[in-house]
């Protein structure tokens, strides 16, 4: 057998080595300088090689004639070059240098961009859901990121010396009403949107781009999920209630739906945890939500996403008015919330963006101070917003781009205090032209204008913004912004008074960063004047101005200790208004001058178990005290706030389902947590406005058929 073999490898070799073709060259940068690592094949086959050091190549192909051979390299643009596979000439492969997202400058003043991952300021839902203390709640792990203030005692995210109003949530580009879960008076609600629904956050603490309006003081800005990356199946279990859920993709991976459903009951959770007030309904939810979602074209994209939200809660508590009676609150809610948007490329560097939108809230509360009103006060309230948006964009070049874009909102408000009725509708139009212009890859400008209309206003407005930004070295960069706010007033003001106008604040920012692959730091200077605030007294106006300016730090790390992921962020706030019914300019009783924030999260992957801890301090806050003669107004202060939360995250499988068992607490150390003090008509008594409870906690278990949530743990260290 040898014997034949030899001979038969003998005539074939000369054979086979006819049939090949050596393809040789070298490739080099426009600088004739050799590139090592780049990729080169030829198109439609396997065949192909890595330039070594010197940048020469050589391999070996069965190919014949005139052949396509392409060169690719990351930071490189990719070329395709046409060549005679006849020819034992060697090629010579030119690249040339692309800026890529990582070597160009972006935009950042006011703005912690969670949809880019290079920038490592991210919170991604994971990191929310992570971050101790946060529950799970986007906002209350925003409140760990500097320029937001830990206010407990209201809804809403409270940023540089702004009420939690001139905060606005948008979601593909559209406005959300009513963000928040209903609440009681001196008790902040939930939002309503769980992390997972988003694959962008854009916190804007201010200076935002002029696409978003009605906001004086930021932005957050959601991008919502495309397709997911496989259907999956959840199934949750909580010390406050179940959970289920369905995300189903198609086999040809171009379109999807999906379907979630929890329940919360806090009658259990409240037999084990005594609360400040006494519960006579226990706090009662049913949250549910679809989305359907389906690729249009290569690039085009049709979401749609329906929420919906029925709850009830009532508590009884000490009457403050009335020693030794019962004051009893009770609140029904049902909100509902559809959007629908559409993106598609027209080709030629244009792309447009549609949407539309629809929510409801309705509430209706009952108070009464028991044995001492003839009948307890009933309010109903209703809002509704109906709003279309269509943006249209436009390359200019490579990098620089430009938006046009337009909007309508038609919302309604209906208010019923027992026999006063109150209710008002607003027509709102807003046009915005945007443009990101690159004069360098290093050197960028934003400059952009809003011109807006409210037909209860009776007015108009224009508000120019404009943002710089220079990359100093490949990691850090510097940039200023400046701009213009309007906001219509709170609708607890419109109701009553028409005549009221816009207020308005104006942001000038000036940030540096500086951000590598496992660090991030951040610090940045502001002032903003407020102008045209509401005024209550001696009648409703727009005569309310104040200021507030501040610095700001933030320090990001995930090299120092292995497997850990920490940040510390602080802010130093200096602010006054005169609004409302303050008699002169003070510091409201929502910010605090300094406030600092520590999370930590260390994952051991030998036990799969993600331990976490958040340690936050505020100095303490004004609040109003009537004995105090006027020229003293707001002088007195809170206790400093501290306050520590700790979560643990066990990661496993149950059968086939991958589990997480959830255990977080806040407040662990169980200090008194001061946001203010109420006092009674006379001023004889007074009460503390804080949490309903020490301490808060959660055990849960989420069970995950299709995701492996451990996987992704593994992959943020």
């Amino acid at each position: 057998m040898y014997k034949l073999f030899l001979p038969l490898v003998c005539l074939l070799f000369p054979l086979a080595m006819q049939a090949q073709t050596v393809v040789t060259g070298k490739v080099t940068d426009a600088r004739k300088k050799p590139l090592a690592g780049v990729n080169i094949s030829l198109v439609g086959s396997y065949d192909g090689a890595t330039s070594a050091k010197d940048g020469s190549f050589s391999f070996t192909t069965s190919e014949k004639g005139e052949r396509l051979i392409t060169a690719t390299l990351a930071g490189f643009a990719s070329i395709e070059v046409k060549t005679d596979l006849s020819s034992s000439a060697p090629l010579l492969l030119v690249l040339k240098e692309t800026v890529n997202e990582l070597k160009m400058v972006t935009i950042s003043a006011g703005s912690f961009e969670a949809s880019d991952e290079k920038k490592n300021t991210v919170l991604k839902p994971l990191d929310i859901v992570t971050t101790a203390g946060a529950n799970a709640d986007i906002v209350s792990a925003l409140k760990t990121l500097p320029g937001a203030q830990q206010v407990g005692e209201k809804e809403g995210l409270f940023v540089r010396g702004g009420t939690g109003y001139e905060t606005q949530t948008f979601i593909d580009g559209m406005l959300v009403r009513n963000p928040f879960s209903s609440g009681m008076p001196d008790f902040a609600a939930r939002g309503r949107f769980s992390p997972f629904l988003f694959k962008g956050t854009t916190f804007s603490s201010g200076g935002y781009s002029a696409q978003y309006g009605q906001g004086l003081s930021s932005a957050l800005v959601l991008e919502s999920i495309d397709l997911p990356e496989r259907s999956s199946y959840t199934v949750g279990l909580g010390s406050v209630g179940p959970s289920v859920g369905i995300d189903k993709l198609s086999k040809d991976k171009k379109k999807g739906y999906g379907f979630e459903m929890d329940y919360t009951n806090l009658w259990p959770y409240f037999k084990i945890m005594k609360q400040k007030q006494e519960p006579v309904v226990a706090p009662e939810y049913l949250n549910a939500s679809g989305n359907y979602r389906i690729k249009t074209s290569k690039n085009g994209m049709l979401k749609i996403f329906v929420m919906g939200t029925a709850g009830r809660f009532g508590f009884k508590g000490e009457s403050l008015e009335y020693p030794g009676s019962k004051e009893e609150f009770r609140l029904n809610n049902q909100f509902v919330y559809t959007n629908v948007s559409w993106k598609e490329s027209l080709g030629n560097g244009w792309k447009i963006q549609l949407g539309t939108s629809y929510s409801t809230n309705r509430d209706r509360i009952t108070m009464d101070t028991l044995g001492k009103q003839p009948e307890p006060t009933r309010i109903k309230t209703r809002q509704d917003l109906s709003q279309f948006r269509a943006m249209l964009s436009k390359n200019l070049g490579k990098f620089s781009v430009l938006r046009l874009g337009s909007e309508y909102q038609y919302g309604t408000e209906a208010s019923k205090f027992n026999n006063l009725e109150a209710d008002f509708v607003d027509s709102y139009t807003a046009s915005f032209a945007e443009a990101d212009v690159y004069i360098t890859p290093r050197f960028v400008g934003r400059l952009g204008t809003r011109y807006e209309y409210s037909s209860l206003l009776r007015s108009p407005n224009i508000a120019p913004r404009a943002s710089l930004a220079y990359k100093l070295d490949a990691k850090s960069q510097v940039a200023l912004a400046y701009g213009e706010f309007y906001q219509k007033p709170e609708p607890q003001y419109l109701r009553f008074d028409h005549n009221l106008g816009y207020m308005r604040a104006t942001h000038y920012i000036a940030s540096y960063q500086h951000i590598s692959q496992f660090r991030v730091f951040r610090t940045e200077v502001f002032y903003k004047q407020y102008h045209d605030l509401i005024k209550t007294v001696p009648s409703y106006n727009n005569n309310g101005k104040g200021y507030a300016k501040g610095a700001e730090l933030f320090w990001r790390d995930k090299k120092l200790i292995k497997n850990a992921d920490y940040w510390i962020s602080y802010s130093w706030l200096d602010t006054k208004r005169d609004h409302l019914n303050f008699p002169y300019e003070v510091q409201p009783d929502f910010a605090a001058e300094h406030t600092a924030t520590l999370v930590y999260k260390h994952f051991i992957p030998d036990w799969m178990l993600n331990l976490g801890a958040t340690y936050t301090f505020a100095t303490g806050r004004p609040y109003y005290n009537p004995n105090r003669p006027q020229s003293e107004f707001m002088t007195d202060r809170t206790r400093n706030l501290n306050t520590l939360g700790i979560n643990v995250n066990y990661l496993t499988t149950v059968g086939k389902a991958f589990t997480v068992f959830v255990f977080t607490m806040s407040n662990v150390i169980g200090n008194e947590q001061q946001y203010g003090w109420r006092y009674s008509s006379d001023k004889m008594r007074r009460s503390m406005v804080g949490p309903m409870a020490p301490r808060f906690f959660y055990l849960g278990m989420f069970m995950s058929f299709g995701i492996d949530r451990r996987q992704e743990m593994i992959d943020r260290q």
